[in-house]
């Protein structure tokens, strides 16, 4: 690819048990949680490596050295630091495509959609089904979209569009997909549900060489 590709910014929290996927807690133990989205992050790793597109894990949740022996020495990775999620996302270096690791339809075409109207020039946001997105790709910083967000509401993709319209910029848009989230998304992907998954979470250790 181009040295001026967007970089992909994967966010990704450190699959602590009890301190990831807490929304699916009346149907998981936070062990299962856990190892849900550990594997939901490195399923969009994979992802993004097959897009072909620089790349680097913003991780939160644990130590650079911790994310290391979980995904490898091999995966570039970036501290997303303090705040709320708008600051974090705020302090990504554009042009850039922030994506998060809760959708697992995500695939590498999406992402060269994405970089294509990044790189020309053009916002891009990849609508989910929950009133959030998946997806944001910037050509430049954007401080306006992150700012007072209502995160985790299903207002934020409406809200996120009113103000790109205020500043009359039209963003591409790209299909809309699903995120694996709440109770009820897992019988979206049963495959990934499975009930004989061990219940505790993998250790970053036996992660990384799965």
């Amino acid at each position: 690819m181009s040295d001026s590709a967007p970089r992909i910014a994967l966010f990704a929290r450190f699959p602590t048990p009890g301190h990831t996927k807490t929304r699916l807690h009346p149907v998981l133990s936070p062990d299962a949680a856990a190892a849900l989205h550990a594997r939901l992050v490195a399923r969009t790793l994979a992802t993004v490596r097959a897009s072909g597109l620089p790349h680097a894990v913003h991780g939160t949740g644990a130590s650079a050295a911790r994310f290391a022996e979980w995904l490898g020495d091999k995966v570039p990775f970036v501290d997303q630091g303090g705040g709320d999620l708008g600051e974090r996302m705020a302090r990504v270096a554009t042009p850039a495509i922030i994506i998060g690791a809760d959708i697992p339809d995500l695939s590498a075409d999406h992402l060269h959609q994405a970089a294509a109207a990044v790189a020309a020039g053009r916002v891009v946001i990849g609508p989910a089904a929950d009133g959030g997105y998946y997806l944001i790709g910037l050509p430049a910083p954007a401080e306006y979209l992150f700012e007072e967000m209502p995160w985790g509401t299903d207002r934020v993709l409406v809200e996120t569009l009113a103000r790109l319209g205020e500043q009359a910029v039209a963003p591409v848009m790209l299909a809309m997909l699903a995120d694996l989230d709440r109770p009820e998304d897992l019988a979206r992907w049963p495959h990934l549900a499975a009930s004989d998954w061990p219940e505790a979470a993998p250790s970053p250790a036996t992660q990384a060489a799965g």
